[in-house]
């Protein structure tokens, strides 16, 4: 009886990722990329690029928003994290052409970018490198720092990172593995797993479709779904945000304008270092958020989504409906 109780517990749980948070499509090169839809189905698509590490599932918290806003938002796994195909020797540079791929398989003319958090140096490589006409927009919500500004300002265990991930990349990704394994196994103990319970409780009185099992489990799985290929994808990245150079010059970024929204007290990207980005880029829109970190910034997402598809999402609106 207990096996089969276990057998029903896991076919439940097999469910929580519907068919629009796992697909897949191979690219012209054999890769596959993973991607998830939010939001509104039908209406103007913004690609949303996660943050470091991450996967597509860290959009699913957007979903209520951009259904409220007419907008079908395209999170898309970068290689080596979720569902994608680790790259190796990849560059930042590389991913305008995976998402030009994916542009054309989804029919998308013309689409809105986001990138949140590490996402941010791939939105702008998409704004450098991309066809300017395919774009109606491009923002920054909370991106990770250009290190050229000075590693000074970052803090000490994001330089040691750093360093291990550029001199003992084998060992670090063992560490990193373990680390990983160890946390899997601290959350679905009982102590924590009683108080993620708990929280839920408190917090999602209003959600009645999902029992606080399948509530538990879907949070985990957004969580650590970067990590579903172990940490390789999560040591290269840490190379390529960390570089003095992310393959491109910032007073080489024709496309007008770039909004950039950054909280003032920010630690994990220090505001300091984002103003240095936002100066050397040419068409810049930089938006204080006084008083706001690294991970209070989710509270203006629905003012960042209105403010840089709004006008776009209103237009296809019209044409739709």
């Amino acid at each position: 009886m207990r096996l089969n109780g276990l057998t029903k517990v896991r076919a439940r749980l097999s469910t929580l990722t519907t068919q629009r948070e796992s697909n897949t499509l191979t690219l012209p090169d054999g890769r596959i990329i993973g991607y998830a839809e939010f939001g509104h189905p039908e209406g103007f698509p913004l690609l949303f690029f996660h943050g470091f590490p991450a996967s597509r599932l860290e959009a699913t918290g957007a979903d209520k928003i951009a259904r409220r806003h007419r907008v079908r938002v395209i999170a898309l796994d970068r290689p080596g994290f979720g569902l994608s195909t680790f790259q190796p020797g990849r560059r930042i540079t590389d991913w305008p052409a995976d998402v030009l791929a994916f542009a054309g398989h989804a029919k998308l003319n013309r689409f809105a970018i986001l990138g949140g958090s590490g996402g941010g140096p791939y939105a702008l490589a998409c704004a450098h490198l991309l066809p300017k006409e395919m774009m109606s927009a491009v923002g920054v919500m909370a991106g990770a720092p250009p290190w050229e500004a000075g590693a000074k300002h970052m803090t000490l265990p994001r330089r040691v990172t750093s360093l291990m991930a550029i001199h003992t990349p084998t060992a670090f990704g063992y560490l990193m593995d373990a680390l990983v394994g160890l946390m899997r196994w601290a959350v679905t103990s009982g102590p924590v797993t009683r108080r993620i319970d708990k929280w839920l409780e408190l917090e999602n009185r209003e959600e009645k479709s999902r029992t606080i099992l399948e509530q538990r489990e879907r949070i985990l799985r957004i969580a650590f779904d970067g990590f579903a290929q172990g940490s390789q994808a999560f040591v290269q990245e840490a190379q390529l945000l960390s570089a003095q150079s992310w393959g491109f010059r910032f007073e080489d970024v024709s496309y007008n304008p770039i909004h950039i929204w950054h909280g003032t007290k920010d630690t994990s990207a220090p505001f300091v270092m984002i103003q240095y980005m936002s100066k050397r880029l040419p068409h810049s829109v930089l938006h204080e958020c006084e008083g706001d970190t690294h991970f209070t910034m989710v509270k203006h997402l629905e003012q960042i989504l209105r403010e840089l598809v709004g006008h776009s999402s209103e237009t296809e609106s019209r044409k739709t409906d």
